[in-house]
C-alpha cells in the first residue's frame, strides 16, 4: 500500500494542472478579447510615449 501513498500526490497535482490549463485555454478569446486587446494597446502606447518623452533612462544596465 506504499505504492498507493507514493503515487496519489502526483496524480492528483497532475489533475489539478490540467484543469488549469484546460480553463485557461477556455478563457482565451471569447467576447472580452477586443477590451483586453484595446487595454494592453494603450497601456503600451503610454509606456513608450512615457519612455520617449523622459530623456533620461531609467535602466540600470
Amino acid at each position: 500500500m506504499d505504492y498507493v501513498s507514493a503515487l496519489v500526490p502526483p496524480v492528483v497535482m497532475a489533475a489539478f494542472f490540467i484543469a488549469l490549463v484546460r480553463v485557461i485555454v477556455k478563457t482565451q478569446g471569447g467576447a472580452a478579447k477586443a477590451k483586453e486587446d484595446a487595454a494592453v494597446d494603450a497601456m503600451t502606447r503610454a509606456h513608450s510615449g512615457q519612455s520617449t518623452s523622459g530623456g533620461a533612462s531609467t535602466d540600470a544596465s
